[in-house]
């Protein structure tokens, strides 16, 4: 019995694959063999960072925090430590975007919680 191929769903797959590589530079844009390495590592990179952006912007709105609330004669751990106690259930995105743009209500709360 013959071998039977499918070069139509073969050249489907390697068509999406150089569509995502559009914008490459080099064969990496237009070489099959060297355009899916590309692809394929670019999308591990896509998903590990995807984590690693939520731990960034974490780590951006604590600095940012605790900066306002030493300027407020707090330090980060005890102006979290007393809005936990004081039962204000308001997140470090929100508690960080007050304190960059509305910092006389980030003083309140600080204000509220001593």
């Amino acid at each position: 019995m013959p071998r039977s191929v499918n070069s139509v769903a073969k050249r489907a797959r390697r068509k999406k694959v150089l569509k995502q590589a559009k914008g490459y530079f080099g064969r990496r844009k237009n070489v099959w063999t060297v355009a899916k390495n590309a692809v394929d590592k670019a999308m591990l990179y896509a998903y590990r960072d995807r984590k690693a952006k939520k731990r960034n912007f974490r780590s951006l709105w604590i600095v940012r925090i605790n900066a306002a609330a030493r300027m407020n004669g707090m330090s980060y751990s005890q102006f979290m430590g007393k809005l936990k106690t004081g039962g204000i259930g308001l997140n470090r995105k929100v508690l960080a975007d007050l304190a960059m743009n509305h910092p006389e209500a980030f003083q309140a709360i600080v204000e509220k919680v001593k």
